[in-house]
């Protein structure tokens, strides 16, 4: 991990939590202080052995300052998130516990919500989820008793009001930093903003974005989040990721929904004698320019089974110079 070491940030107008809220997030300490925040993504395994994670961990521990635990991201099961969380925790890492809506009803959520803070999880990632019909068990019943929204508020009515939506009192409400997901490269573009706002005023602290390969785009979603004034009520964290193959850019453009990649971007990927290394590069000017971009609070990292070039991809790129690794249990 990351030691909060200056880099000459200025601190930000919303520097300061709300009163009486402690999560003792990492993360949010990182942010808070104003200065550019790396987290990245732990692909779950498939198995029931905490040494997998600690596999995968490992290389995204030297250089984030949280790691997200995705919850069945793309409807596929694997080992659950809190259960990730669990095992990071326990290994001195800050984890990311992200909560899909598609699931769970909002009493299972509210209760993992609680036990996830008692393991020492102080930073959630609330989303709505990818329908079932995206998986691999298309059969399987969807819950979305909440939305992304619902979801934000009923956390942040546990923690700052200490009662679950039933009204009944909690005995010791979690402390936790609240985020949320969003997807500045989908259409009609000019709502996206919108949307944000929307989870700022549900709850939101923290923003962690689909990939951005697409600069130009992403930066017109800027422009209109900073007319909005909301880029200093919310941190918003950039996501990028290696692409392996031209063949591999081509179906992200087609299959997942908002991720845009540019005609020069594949080229690029088509022209290179190592696709890979060249991937591996794209990603890293991608993060230099993301740094540059006003209203920009960090870079989030999503590797899918390519952990091993997270730590070289954040070194590389510059984006913590002047910080220091900090010593993990």
């Amino acid at each position: 991990m990351i030691d909060s070491g200056g880099n000459g940030a200025d601190l930000l107008a919303y520097s300061r939590p709300p009163e009486g809220h402690v999560s003792h997030s990492r993360l949010e300490r990182v942010l808070r202080s104003g200065r550019f925040a790396v987290t990245a993504e732990l692909n779950p395994p498939d198995s029931a052995d905490a040494a997998d994670v600690y596999e995968a961990a490992q290389p995204l521990g030297e250089v984030a300052d949280a790691i997200n635990a995705t919850d069945a991201s793309g409807a596929n099961c694997h080992m659950s998130s809190i259960g990730i969380c669990a095992l990071l925790t326990r290994a001195g890492y800050s984890p990311v516990y992200q909560i899909s809506c598609r699931d769970r009803n909002r009493i299972a959520i509210q209760g993992d919500v609680l036990g996830a803070a008692a393991l020492g999880v102080s930073t959630v990632l609330c989303l709505t989820g990818d329908g079932v019909g995206a998986g691999d068990q298309p059969g399987a019943k969807p819950v979305f008793d909440f939305d992304s929204l619902t979801l934000l508020r009923t956390i942040r009515t546990m923690r700052d009001k200490g009662v679950f939506l039933s009204g009944r009192k909690i005995t010791r409400p979690p402390q936790l930093f609240l985020g949320a997901a969003e997807n500045p490269c989908i259409q009609p573009y000019e709502w996206r903003p919108d949307r944000l706002i929307k989870k700022i005023d549900a709850g939101a602290e923290f923003i962690q974005t689909n990939y951005i390969f697409d600069i130009p785009l992403f930066e017109k979603f800027m422009a209109r989040v900073r007319d909005e004034g909301a880029e200093k009520r919310v941190f918003i964290i950039a996501g990028v990721g290696p692409l392996a193959s031209a063949k591999a850019a081509r179906w992200m453009r087609s299959n997942v929904p908002g991720i845009h990649v540019p005609d020069q971007i594949i080229a690029r990927m088509e022209g290179a004698e190592n696709p890979s290394d060249e991937g591996k590069k794209i990603c890293i000017e991608l993060m230099q320019q993301l740094r540059g971009i006003e209203g920009v609070a960090g870079v989030h990292i999503m590797a899918y089974r390519r952990e091993h070039l997270v730590s070289s991809i954040i070194l590389e790129s510059g984006v913590l110079s002047g910080r220091r690794p900090a010593k993990r249990r």
